[in-house]
């Protein structure tokens, strides 16, 4: 089934590359739930949709795109979730916002069995993508500092640094120092040995208790929260949450692709340019988006994490059944994950590691045309001073086509930006947002 022959690999070193690929990503278990329960959704719900989700895009990975990229509830998404969707738009709820996520996850499967995905991803600006990257991750690495009080809001210039002699900020500091750390000593499983680390301190010095336990069955407190599609694109309409849906959309589908091809192209899995059998790969994603939809967690991604279970040897999809069997293992530690995720310090350090790799996208901007550069920086400057990616999103799509109308380059810019720009115009103008 894998062809581990033919991909000259063998058990035993799929198995490893998945067990190394799972300990660099399995994080998200933790912190996924973290962010999202800001929304208001219950912490088991978010714990147990998020190993759904991972299982599903992960083993469809596995077992139809024979890739070994594993496929999660992406950073950045679940912030954009958590803190500008849920409670704007007309105050939606969570559950009308796991509608927009579901109505989007259709979209990507349909789009992903035509060739419009192709033809949207190559119509982006290369500079709006790397400003929507960097955008996000300074966005999240944002919210880290904030949930630890390492920065706090100010009556004259919004945010100032906190208290760094709260026990909070201080641990945070400490799991920060050591995160860091095992990054730059390129030890593999940084962020969660630093999360791991960083609970025995707070244990320690007496911040962090597991009163109930370490194991428990899994459960679903709410069920399937989102089951009708027509229910959910009624309340998609209702809310006006087109430049959500698309927000959802746009992200998944370039973060998704560009973390594929790199992950193929480090493990020797690309043909030329193309990618095989790119189809089913970009069906895991949207299935899983969908599905975790259902359940209740934010859109999901391919992990960029997965490189490191290649550079372990993994070639095939053996390694992603290695990663989905782990994380159906983890899903009986509901427990021991809840209690970890109460303390925002044990979290906050891999939200803001995660920033700062996002935030690398900015060496890829044209700095040296105006035109190129000043919608990406934009697009960084409001998504986290506005706390909304759609509205960083927006902003640029709206001043790359003006800047170039103006120039005189208005042939360089692909008729789908300008419908974009005329739509994103109109949302801000005279819809809620």
């Amino acid at each position: 089934m894998f062809k581990l022959k033919d991909n000259h690999t063998t058990v035993r070193t799929e198995v490893m590359a998945g067990i190394t690929t799972f300990l660099t990503m399995v994080y998200i278990v933790v912190v996924n739930p973290v962010i999202l329960s800001d929304a208001g959704v219950p912490f088991d719900q978010v714990f147990m949709a998020t190993i759904i989700a991972s299982v599903v895009g992960t083993l469809w990975m596995a077992l139809f795109a024979n890739y070994p990229i594993a496929v999660a509830p992406g950073m950045g998404m679940n912030a954009y979730f958590a803190y500008s969707v849920v409670g704007s738009h007309g105050n939606i709820d969570y559950q009308t916002a796991f509608a927009a996520v579901f109505i989007a996850g259709i979209i990507f499967i349909i789009l992903s069995l035509t060739r419009f995905r192709e033809v949207l991803i190559e119509a982006i600006p290369e500079n709006l993508k790397h400003g929507i990257s960097a955008g996000i991750g300074l966005f999240i690495a944002f919210i880290g500092l904030r949930l630890t009080g390492l920065v706090t809001s100010h009556p004259s210039n919004l945010v100032a640094l906190g208290d760094l002699h709260s026990p909070s900020a201080m641990l945070a500091l400490v799991g920060l120092a050591v995160t860091i750390i095992l990054f730059a000593l390129k030890v593999n499983g940084a962020l969660f040995i630093g999360m791991v680390i960083t609970a025995v301190i707070a244990l320690l010095t007496g911040q962090l208790s597991f009163n109930e336990g370490f194991l428990a069955l899994p459960h679903l407190p709410e069920g399937i929260i989102i089951a009708n599609p027509i229910t959910a694109l009624g309340d998609v309409i209702q809310h006006s949450l087109y430049a959500v849906v698309f927000s959802f959309l746009l992200v998944t589908i370039f973060d998704t692709t560009g973390t594929m091809v790199a992950v193929a192209q480090q493990a020797g899995l690309m043909k030329g340019k193309k990618m095989p059998r790119a189809r089913e790969a970009l069906l895991s994603d949207s299935i899983a988006t969908t599905v975790g939809a259902m359940f209740g967690t934010s859109p999901t991604s391919a992990f960029i994490e997965s490189s490191t279970g290649v550079a372990a040897g993994g070639k095939t999809g053996l390694t992603t059944l290695t990663v989905s069997l782990l994380f159906i293992a983890s899903a009986f530690f509901g427990p021991l994950v809840s209690a970890v995720s109460g303390l925002s310090a044990i979290t906050a350090p891999a939200l803001i590691i995660v920033g700062s790799l996002m935030m690398s996208n900015v060496v890829h901007i044209n700095w040296n045309e105006f035109d190129e550069a000043f919608p990406a920086f934009l697009i960084i400057l409001s998504m986290p001073l506005t706390s909304s990616i759609a509205t960083g999103i927006a902003l640029g799509f709206i001043s790359y086509p003006l800047l170039k109308l103006v120039k005189g380059k208005w042939r360089e810019v692909h008729p789908i930006v300008y419908v974009f720009a005329v739509l994103f115009f109109y949302q801000l103008a005279f819809l809620p947002h």
